[in-house]
């Protein structure tokens, strides 16, 4: 027998006038998000879901990626607990990349017995960086002439094959390897984080980077351009020993906080996985054309070679000579600020062409600049030519001697013409070690960290370590033949003759 509770008739009145009450005020939810009812699939398209549904792992989530990358230096322990990690290194400091391959029986057979290729960049982390990272890396080579970004460190390295980089990309490096035998690469950042953030009142934070590996492997015209893996983590690079001290400072800051707010941050891990990501979108570059590679045992350097005049020498041309024009568009002339030193007036100047640059008066620029470099950039942008201090020539000494060789063997066969001995002008303003160590291995087209000791032969062949005082003493447009001893697989002594 089914029981029924009736309700008297008063109380469905009550009970219905409840129920359309609370109807309404339902609906008053959805009108207040816009004129239409409230949906929850317009909240999901709204672009910050999109952004996090891109980032999400796949369905299956135990995914497998064919190849692991790993960074052998230490995660911050100051990083939240959903955040990216974040790994400090030290500038010119070689860390090693383990490249292993993760793939499972059967997985990618193509592969198998033959070579791929990875292509390792140093990329900024901030989008508003991204988007002027040429203008950027120009300031940079500008500021840093006969220095990269990123190298390889191949005596070190391990299982690379045909290690390259091209002299336009400072901040990439790439090599073949094969996936089947043991491989780890060690690369060294030479660019830190504060030199590229605004200088302002000094101590500024320094911004992170990326590094990237993308590896492709051979197509059937035999070129590396079919996509297999990419990955990446964040770093930040520090002057030598920084990332250490950095690593102390925040370990210890993590030891002060409370239980409860430790627990809000990631453990330090001994070292950092590289996480998937998407491919570097300048796919241009990956090819298998030849690009110059690395050579780690010079024997000596070159100079460049000439029968003609010095005046058609390749010299590098002067500063001054990179006047600005007035139909400079306002890019060409950030890159022009960037290029002369400039780059903490960039944004001040973002829209300003070459003509506006130029009609500014000396008051102008200093009001705008300071006294120092509203001086400086007002003589910049007149191209004011000054003098150097001190002029001095020099010429390698392999050249020197096969011209001597040539001359007499002339000689020998009644050839009474004679031949030029080709030196290269090396201007000082400085009259340091320094600056003379810097200006030589821009002739070279290596880094100034190359150069271990430069020597001066003196009385009986010895031979007299360069000081700043010996240069203040040298004579104007003094002419020197350079020698080269190779000190270590890298590293020279220059000897002036």
């Amino acid at each position: 027998m089914a029981w029924a509770l009736k309700l008297p008739l008063a109380d469905e009145v009550i009970e219905s006038g409840l129920v359309q009450d609370f109807d309404a005020s339902l609906s008053g939810i959805g009108q207040e998000l816009g004129a239409g009812a409230y949906s929850m699939s317009d909240v999901l398209a709204l672009p910050i879901f999109k952004q996090e549904e891109s980032s999400l792992p796949p369905d299956n989530e135990n995914k497998i990626l064919p190849f692991q990358y790993v960074l052998c230096a230490a995660t911050s322990p100051a990083v939240k607990l959903h955040d990216e990690t974040l790994t400090y290194l030290n500038q010119g400091q070689s860390y090693e990349i383990r490249m292993l391959d993760n793939r499972k029986l059967g997985e990618l057979p193509e592969i198998n017995g033959k070579l791929v290729k990875s292509i390792f960049r140093v990329v900024f982390h901030d989008r508003r960086l991204q988007y002027t990272e040429h203008q950027q890396l120009e300031g940079w080579r500008w500021n840093r002439p006969g220095d990269r970004i990123l190298d390889i460190d191949i005596p070190m390295s391990v299982g690379i094959i045909d290690p390259r980089a091209n002299p336009t990309q400072l901040n990439t490096v790439e090599f073949l390897w094969d996936p089947a035998k043991r491989t780890s690469v060690f690369i060294q950042v030479h660019c830190i984080s504060t030199e590229f953030t605004m200088r302002k009142h000094g101590g500024e934070k320094g911004v992170p980077f990326r590094v990237q590996i993308d590896t492709f492997k051979e197509n059937e015209n035999g070129e590396y351009t079919e996509h297999l893996h990419s990955a990446s983590c964040q770093i930040k690079v520090f002057k030598p020993k920084g990332a250490d001290r950095k690593q102390k400072t925040d370990r210890e800051k993590m030891e002060k906080r409370t239980p409860h707010e430790k627990e809000k941050y990631q453990p330090s891990y001994e070292t950092t996985i590289l996480t998937e990501c998407s491919p570097w979108p300048e796919i241009t570059y990956v090819n298998n054309s030849p690009s110059p590679g690395f050579n780690s045992s010079h024997s000596s350097f070159s100079l460049g070679e000439g029968n003609g005049s010095p005046n058609h020498q390749p010299e590098p041309p002067p500063p001054v000579t990179d006047n600005l024009l007035p139909t400079t568009t306002p890019q060409e002339a950030q890159q022009w600020l960037h290029r002369n030193r400039f780059s903490t007036f960039t944004r001040l100047f973002t829209n300003f062409s070459g003509a506006d640059l130029l009609k500014l008066t000396r008051d102008d620029v200093i009001q705008i600049c300071g006294p120092a470099d509203g001086i400086r950039l007002f003589n910049a942008l007149k191209g004011r030519m000054v003098r150097p201090r001190l002029t001095i020539y020099v010429c390698q000494e392999s050249l020197h001697l096969r011209e001597q060789q040539q001359q007499q063997q002339k000689r020998e066969d009644g050839d009474s013409n004679g031949t030029f001995f080709v030196y290269h002008a090396i201007y000082l303003e400085e009259l340091t070690a320094v600056e003379l160590t810097e200006k030589i291995a821009q002739l070279f087209s290596i880094s100034p960290r190359q150069i271990s000791q430069i020597y001066k032969q003196g009385p009986t062949g010895i031979h007299v370590l360069i000081s700043d005082e010996m240069i203040q003493n040298f004579q104007e447009e003094a002419c020197f033949i350079l020698d080269t001893m190779k000190e270590t697989s890298d590293s020279y002594h220059i000897i002036l003759k």
